[in-house]
């Protein structure tokens, strides 16, 4: 299993992928993809991706999860509140076989998605309580960070977590050798190609705490065209040549530390 890829961080329950999902999966086998560690964001997609992992056990990595921002009217996003959590609760123990992480889990203190201390005080309890869900059934926890990331790991630390994706992460090197200092592991989906940014980001994090994601479908190569898993090529490809390793090496790599950090996604 170890020998193909691991998009550790994809919403493949996604409605976007409903016209073509098959096509979309012949796609993903097709690039090499051996395991989708599949996140949500609210509990309406948690029966989605369970069904999903039924029919692609060997393929499809469920993951339960509240995002710190929650669909508002129309394509609008608000900041999630505690009791969005509440009818999620049941779900995470009633199915805590199934599940190989709590995610996607975190906080998004962006301005016009959080705007009030309100907003980011609520992330937070929502955040700990899923931290707290992790810890209680032996998870790990694959987690957003955007416009958070110092506070993303200062409460996963304070916490007492041990095992974390950060995925698509975008603070400071500085910030992030804290988290690699904490054991916590970083994952860069195609988008990253673009972003001058990243690349001394990931000069300075080793190998061994970075992982392959697409965030399918969104965060692709190019904006405002779908993502999806097939991609996760282009990841691999930027960082083999920030690092000047071969490709095979980070494939093998990324691939090694995904399954030591979700090792539930390897004994399916």
């Amino acid at each position: 299993m170890e020998n193909g890829f691991v998009d550790c961080h994809c919403h493949i329950s996604a409605h976007e992928f409903e016209e073509d999902f098959e096509d979309v999966i012949l796609r993903t086998r097709e690039a090499g993809v051996k395991t989708l560690v599949a996140v949500t964001e609210e509990v309406g997609e948690f029966a989605r991706v369970l069904q999903l992992q039924e029919s692609y056990p060997d393929l499809v990595a469920p993951c339960f999860g509240i995002h710190p921002l929650q669909a508002a009217e129309g394509t609008q996003q608000r900041s999630v509140k505690p009791q969005d959590l509440d009818a999620a609760l049941p779900h995470f123990y009633n199915h805590k076989e199934r599940l190989v992480a709590v995610g996607e889990i975190g906080l998004d203190f962006t301005p016009w998605c959080a705007p009030t201390q309100q907003d980011r005080d609520d992330q937070v309890i929502v955040f700990i309580k899923q931290l707290n869900i992790a810890k209680e059934l032996d998870l790990p926890v694959n987690v957003h960070s955007r416009s958070a990331a110092r506070v993303t790991i200062e409460t996963m630390k304070e916490q007492g977590i041990s095992r974390a994706l950060l995925h698509n992460f975008a603070g400071k090197p500085s910030v992030a050798l804290e988290g690699v200092k904490a054991g916590y592991l970083f994952s860069f989906p195609p988008a990253v190609c673009r972003s001058k940014q990243r690349y001394k980001l990931i000069k300075q994090i080793p190998l061994e705490h970075i992982c392959l994601e697409t965030d399918s479908p969104a965060l692709g190569l190019h904006q405002h065209v779908r993502n999806e898993p097939a991609n996760i090529i282009l990841p691999c490809r930027y960082i083999t040549d920030v690092k000047g390793l071969p490709p095979e090496t980070v494939r093998l790599v990324t691939a090694h530390n995904a399954y030591r950090l979700f090792p539930k996604a390897k004994t399916r």
